[in-house]
């Protein structure tokens, strides 16, 4: 070792490689062991110059040459300063290349993968891909990864987010099989659509990553689910608040005025009579008061009540096989038997009434308990059919004015039961002024007058 200044020389070792003509990259390996810091620079023996120009490639301790040709023969030199003991050294190290032209043939280094293929890539996940090449054992052809015609380390060296992994082979009879992967530690937009280049000697292949085609079949299910859900939602909201969104959609979609049916009334209200004064009470309040307090003046309905409408001196059986066809519900009210419901049982009203509305007309009927009823099997067979094919409507309220608003859940069911209202104006018979929907009334028991009533032995 001698010294110069500060500086002292490790005395120049040499080594040999051969290269083949015409390869587009080699490397001249490394120029010293591990640990040698950096800068490196590579100089011509020849001239003692640092070797510059577009062929050459400085990359760590590796001199990159494309094109290699004769002219490129000759010996080369790494140098590098190393830092000992407080005193500088330089490093030099030398290796000596020939060349040699090979023939295209077998020695050519095959690519097995990739096959200038495409590869489908979720974006930001991590992707490993191997360049699988088989050469011959002597080889001395460079195995890298390009991207823009320039090494995959060089051009992310900053970010580091896309590496060359380590060459590794295995050895076979005749050949070598050589790996050398590129790993993606996160797949970005801008890797999409370029081509990756893996070079092994004259050969080369590439692979272009892809966004995966959307799955159809995943949309499809997806949007059926979804759809499943929307629908399940409605139907369960639609059963919650359907009574309110059917009203609503009447007042909003539906015109009042006369409908053409040949119907003059909206329902025939058909209720028992009590012997019990409290419990006859009870079912006139709500049929003669309520009633017609909440549906005709307050909603603009026209009811039919037997023993109010019909008119002196017809029969019984006339009034109401006439006038049961002229309307377009049959409104029931039914009480525990107790309260007097089996009087009502043999009455040629209620038999009439019922054929009509069942039988011929295919009329709706709208059952309204006053009180609970737990069983009905004392009920006559066509109130018991009634009730198991349309269900009944229990009175919740009282008889005082906070019951006659026609907004309380009972009274919304059963507008909701009745038909579309036509609010016509009201008939001069009748002595209590229209009250809107909005507002609630309540006139005394009687204060509506009551035709006299015939009735037939």
């Amino acid at each position: 070792m001698t010294g110069l200044g500060s500086l002292s020389y490790f005395p120049l070792s040499t080594r040999s490689c051969t290269f083949q003509s015409g390869s587009r990259v080699w490397g001249c390996g490394p120029c010293c062991s591990a640990g040698c810091p950096s800068p490196f620079h590579w100089l011509s023996e020849q001239d003692c110059n640092e070797i510059k120009g577009e062929r050459f490639t400085h990359w760590e301790t590796k001199l990159f040459v494309s094109n290699v040709s004769p002219e490129d023969r000759g010996n080369y030199v790494c140098q590098t300063i190393l830092l000992h003991s407080g005193k500088k050294y330089k490093v030099l190290n030398g290796i000596t290349v020939s060349t040699k032209r090979v023939e295209y043939g077998g020695s050519i280094p095959k690519i097995i993968y990739p096959k200038n293929n495409s590869i489908e890539v979720q974006l930001g996940t991590t992707l490993i891909v191997d360049c699988n090449i088989t050469d011959t054992k002597d080889n001395t052809n460079l195995r890298c990864w390009r991207v823009n015609n320039t090494l995959v380390d060089v051009c992310y060296n900053e970010s580091k987010r896309i590496r060359e992994g380590v060459e590794s082979y295995v050895s076979f009879q005749e050949h070598n099989l050589y790996t050398v992967n590129i790993t993606f530690l996160e797949v970005k937009m801008e890797d999409y659509g370029l081509p990756f280049m893996c070079h092994a000697g004259v050969s080369t292949a590439y692979i272009i990553l892809q966004l995966p085609a959307p799955d159809f079949r995943a949309y499809l299910i997806g949007g059926f689910i979804a759809l499943m859900a929307v629908a399940v939602s409605v139907v369960y909201i639609y059963n919650i608040f359907k009574i309110d969104i059917v009203l609503w959609y009447r007042s909003a979609f539906h015109p009042t005025g006369t409908v053409e049916d040949g119907k003059l009334y909206d329902a025939y209200v058909l209720y028992p009579k009590p012997h019990k004064e409290s419990q006859r009470h009870a079912v006139d309040a709500l049929v003669l008061k309520i009633l017609p307090e909440v549906l005709e003046r307050q909603c603009g309905y026209k009811l039919f009540i037997f023993g109010r409408d019909e008119f002196p001196g017809q029969a019984v059986a006339n009034v109401i096989d006439e006038n049961v066809k002229l309307c377009r519900r049959l409104m029931v009210i039914v009480v525990p038997e107790s309260l007097g419901f089996g009087l009502l049982k043999n009455l040629p009203e209620e038999q009439i009434a019922v054929y009509n509305a069942l039988i011929q007309d295919g009329m709706k009927v709208i059952l309204i308990e006053l009180e609970k009823m737990e069983d009905y099997t004392a009920m006559p067979e066509s109130i018991q059919y009634i009730r198991q094919k349309h269900g009944a409507i229990r009175w919740h309220g009282d008889f005082t004015e906070q019951s006659q608003c026609a907004k309380t859940k009972f009274w919304k069911t059963v507008r909701y039961h009745m038909p579309p209202r036509r609010c016509p104006p009201s008939p001069p018979v009748q002595l209590l002024q229209h009250t809107p929907c909005n507002r609630v009334a309540g006139p005394e028991l009687g204060s509506r007058s009551k035709k006299s009533t015939l009735t037939t032995a």
